[in-house]
């Protein structure tokens, strides 16, 4: 049985460079997003620097009689520790609020012209009150 192979023709558009108003229309809605990813409550009991330098200090303990293999486990136990301590350190210190204004001021240009709607915005988590300011309206 012979087997046909059909030529397609591709064609590429070229890729238009932003311009630096856009560019940075697109930090300020990234940014934005980022931190309140970050800060966005977590279920459970929240974790504090106090409560993570305590676990700290008991792995430190525990490291002294334990065999190779639990060792190990501790100091990956430690490791992550210290990367959490250090992200919460981090997020404490984004001003949120002027992250907010770049975002309220470029939100709606650039949901425009990507086709964001109200819905989007509200499932990554922007507050109603942040897109009110924003200029962008629930659709009807």
């Amino acid at each position: 049985m012979p087997i046909y192979l059909q030529q397609k023709k591709v064609f590429l558009m070229a890729r238009t460079k932003m311009t630096d108003s856009e560019k940075s229309e697109v930090a300020a809605i990234r940014d934005y997003l980022k931190a309140l990813e970050q800060n966005t409550p977590r279920r459970g009991r929240r974790r504090t620097a106090e409560s993570m330098g305590r676990q700290l200090a008991a792995l430190e303990g525990e490291m002294a009689g334990a065999s190779v293999t639990k060792r190990l486990s501790l100091i990956q136990q430690r490791i992550d520790l210290e990367a959490d301590l250090e992200a919460l350190s981090q997020a404490a210190s984004v001003d949120l609020s002027a992250l907010e204004a770049g975002f309220a001021t470029h939100a709606a240009a650039y949901g425009g012209r990507r086709g964001i709607s109200y819905a989007a915005w509200r499932e990554i988590g922007v507050s109603s009150a942040t897109l009110k300011s924003a200029g962008i309206r629930r659709s009807t």
